[in-house]
């Protein structure tokens, strides 16, 4: 079994800190919810872990089974077994969706592969490909179309759950995959999700809402305040959070609701001055 360590992790952005000492362990098998209000680094955790060049890691660490991810590229940190569905997917016209992920599987399931060398039998592809589109209740045409172009929020939700089937990462990081859906959609996204979850993934779901979690329950529920994780609990803290909000936890944590309302002040000033 593999564990994702994340340990007193301090990351900048633009010079700014964000996150102010993170600790998280996650096991392959495990759901985790990560919970909190906006700017309180949620996503730059994500982006963070994945190697996102805009987030700068000033201190900690981030291994998988004692691999240090940081000293990886973010191709390399794929092929061991990290992944990330973004909040908000990017377009790539002119690349399809069956060559995008013919070439994604064949990078992460064959780690020494280099550019040039054979891709993943066609066979074997169009055959897995099929099976989990049917799943998902996706047109075979889909597959045709060209990566996000057109798509609408819900169908650019699928196209990372459809990626997420098909690499099988051991660990998988869902940045607000809710947002913007609506209940169908949600329901389709979350079910899609609950199928692939297992023994052999662990699943960090990074959220504001329950929705989601109706359907993934989750065994670890983090609140994360001016950044840093400040309370962990089970599926009931999440219910908390939904039904209650924020408001008992800053008195709980003066220290980190202050930092979180520095931040909450300069967004606002951000927003009057533009």
């Amino acid at each position: 079994m593999s564990t994702l360590t994340i340990q007193n992790l301090h990351v900048a952005v633009e010079g700014t800190p964000i996150l102010k000492g993170v600790d998280l362990e996650i096991k392959q098998g495990e759901i985790h919810a990560l919970m909190g209000p906006n700017g309180s680094g949620k996503s730059t955790l994500a982006y963070a872990i994945v190697g996102h060049p805009k987030y700068e890691i000033t201190d900690g660490s981030v291994e998988i089974d004692g691999v240090d991810l940081l000293e990886l590229d973010p191709n390399e940190r794929a092929r061991n077994g990290l992944f990330l569905a973004f909040q908000y997917p990017v377009t790539i016209p002119g690349v399809k969706v069956a060559d995008f992920l013919r070439h994604a599987v064949s990078n992460v399931r064959n780690p020494d592969r280099k550019e040039g060398e054979e891709l993943i039998s066609m066979k074997l592809f169009r055959t897995e490909l099929r099976e989990h589109m049917k799943a998902m209740g996706m047109d075979a045409g889909f597959a045709r179309r060209y990566l996000n172009e057109g798509f609408s929020g819900g169908e650019k939700k699928r196209m990372e759950i459809l990626q997420l089937a098909m690499l099988k990462p051991k660990f998988a990081i869902l940045d607000e995959t809710d947002s913007g859906l609506d209940t169908d959609a949600v329901k389709v996204v979350s079910e899609g999700i609950a199928r692939l979850s297992g023994p052999d993934m662990g699943v960090l779901i990074i959220t504001h809402h329950d929705r989601l979690l109706e359907y993934n329950t989750p065994q670890f529920t983090h609140v994360i305040l001016g950044g840093r994780i400040v309370e962990t609990g089970g599926h009931e803290l999440a219910i908390e959070l939904h039904n209650e909000g924020y408001t008992k936890v800053r008195e709980r944590h003066p220290e980190a609701a202050a930092e979180q309302q520095k931040v909450e002040k300069k967004e606002k000033e951000v927003v009057a001055v533009s």
